[in-house]
């Protein structure tokens, strides 16, 4: 119904925001990381892209800070077991990218991290949402290449983990000294990047 609301941020709360549209105000459900993003501040102009959330009698205005979080969040309600506050829950744990980060390496530990959100329900977030996310666009192509089996040089695999780290968000003393910390020798990026996100999230 609505995809995008634009307009002054008259409050935020621990789930929600206000913003005021020529008068009327629109309370939107958002997640930790929305509220947290340096651009959602009080009495500014501020976009939120927006779903309208029905179902069974409930009519619920869900949105947030980026395009990205609010795709990730329509990917996340289609999972059986997952309601638009379980995604909201997710959403709050971390940034979209590195959930989805997590979701591609099976990552079920940060994503059980949400309120609400279990071992088997996390367990069928990666399972249903995995190539989905690979073939979305905000997964960056360069992200997709990191997670991928290519890499097969053990040599490199330390420092295609800290790439793909950096790619998603994380500075580089951040990945280096989160992919330092991994004791075991791998083949590939990936699981030294599966090991690595236990150390930064």
């Amino acid at each position: 119904m609505f995809s995008y609301i634009s307009g002054k941020l008259i409050e935020k709360t621990q789930d929600s925001v206000v913003i005021d549209v020529c008068g009327i105000g629109f309370k939107i459900y958002t997640s930790a990381s929305s509220l947290a993003d340096s651009s959602v501040l009080k009495n500014e102009r501020v976009v939120f892209h927006t779903f309208m959330y029905i179902k069974e009698g409930i009519m619920d205005l869900y949105g947030f800070s980026s395009k990205e979080e609010l795709e990730l969040f329509e990917l996340l309600i289609t999972v059986n077991g997952v309601g638009a506050k379980g995604a909201v829950s997710i959403l709050s744990v971390a940034p979209a990218s590195k959930i989805c980060l997590s979701i591609l390496t099976d990552d079920v530990a940060t994503i059980k991290k949400a309120s609400g959100i279990g071992a088997k329900t996390a367990q069928r977030i990666c399972l249903d949402l995995k190539d989905k996310i690979k073939n979305e666009s905000f997964v960056s192509t360069e992200t997709d290449a990191f997670i991928s089996s290519d890499f097969t040089a053990q040599n490199n695999a330390r420092s295609d983990a800290v790439s793909a780290l950096i790619t998603l968000g994380y500075t580089n003393h951040e990945a280096q000294r989160a992919v330092s910390k991994v004791e075991e020798e791998f083949d590939d990026a990936e699981s030294y990047i599966k090991k690595a996100l236990k150390n930064l999230l």
